[in-house]
């Protein structure tokens, strides 16, 4: 029992022993916890830190590549500011240029536009006076040929200008051509020519008592008188020779004396000095008539012609081939001397005068 009772109170003694220990306990652990903290917040720090550092670095990096874009930027708005104004001073020179290249195409067109002026002006005027010219010569001669060859040649010069005004002086030009193609005039050179032909046969041709128509009946008789000594050649002499006697009786009797009938006494009376005044007169009246032609007075002309044909049927042996040539020759020109008029070509003076007013 005695043993027992020290036992207690060596328990009472260790029990504050323990209470003292676990509090020590705590504070190292605690102290441990704040080493561990304060390491780990020192490790941060130096992280942070370097990061910081690192960021600092690529900050400053940043910056001075910032600053050296931003040189490299205001040199290039330098550069672009020089290449703006060295543009814009391109640009006004440019334009500079256009204005007066633009000036410089205007005054050429306006020039070039005067020339095609001035030379449809004076294909106009050419044509007009060319086709007026026709018309002269036309109204002269008779004949349209100098109209058709001066429409032809229009209208191959204006279809050479290929001028798009012009156009209507084509069609113009076009429509008279057909309407002198349709119309039908009198041939006055013809006319002419022939005229000049019959005067030039008027001293050829043999006046009724002339003695070449004696001429002519010996040598018929002659011609006779052959036939018959060829057929006397058969005879004997004695017929022959007395055939031969009798023709050359006869014949000297046919020389002495000519019986002829006298239808027109002023033919077989006219004188052999008359004959020349007579031949000359017809010429004149050939030669009126021939004026009369030029003239256009075809009335004229006819009644000239009428009455030659009266005096070469009065006056010239009608049995002779060259009187009945003339005849004939004389009585066609009568049936071709008609009065005509030559087509006016208003269509195509009104287009000239149209395009010439530039309408």
């Amino acid at each position: 029992m005695s043993t027992d009772a020290p036992l207690p109170a060596a328990s009472d003694a260790a029990a504050p022993a323990a209470p003292a220990a676990a509090p020590a306990a705590g504070g190292h652990l605690l102290s441990l916890l704040l080493g561990i903290v304060a390491v780990a917040a020192l490790v941060s720090s130096a992280m942070l830190w370097q990061r910081l550092s690192n960021i600092q670095e690529q900050l400053a990096r940043q910056s001075a590549d910032s600053g050296a874009q931003a040189t490299e930027a205001r040199t290039l708005a330098r550069e672009a500011q020089d290449l703006a104004r060295d543009a814009t001073a391109r640009m006004s020179v440019m334009e500079t240029r256009v204005a007066e290249v633009a000036l410089q195409r205007s005054q050429l067109e306006e020039l070039t536009q005067s020339l095609s002026r001035t030379r449809d002006e004076n294909l106009i005027a050419d044509v007009d006076a060319s086709i007026r010219l026709a018309q002269q010569q036309a109204q002269l001669t008779g004949s349209l040929q100098p109209l058709v060859a001066a429409l032809h040649n229009a209208h191959q010069r204006i279809e050479r200008a290929a001028q798009p005004r012009l156009a209507p002086v084509l069609r113009a030009l076009e429509q008279d051509t057909e309407k002198l193609e349709r119309s039908s005039v009198t041939d006055s050179a013809g006319l002419l020519g022939r005229l000049d032909e019959l005067a030039r046969q008027v001293d050829e041709l043999p006046l009724a008592n002339a003695v070449a128509q004696a001429d002519e009946m010996r040598q018929r008789h002659a011609s006779a008188d052959a036939e018959a000594a060829g057929a006397a050649a058969a005879l004997p002499a004695w017929q022959a020779a007395l055939h031969r006697f009798w023709q050359a009786a006869r014949g000297q009797a046919l020389s002495l004396v000519r019986v002829s009938r006298i239808d027109r006494p002023d033919a077989v009376l006219l004188a052999p000095d008359q004959a020349y005044f007579l031949r000359q007169n017809l010429k004149l009246q050939l030669l009126n008539a021939r004026l009369s032609v030029l003239a256009r007075r075809m009335d004229t002309a006819r009644s000239e012609v009428a009455a030659t044909q009266r005096a070469f049927a009065k006056y010239f042996d009608p049995s002779s081939r060259r009187t009945q040539g003339a005849l004939a020759a004389l009585q066609q020109l009568q049936t071709n001397m008609r009065t005509t008029e030559i087509p006016q070509l208003t269509d195509t003076l009104s287009a000239l005068a149209t395009a010439a007013a530039g309408r």
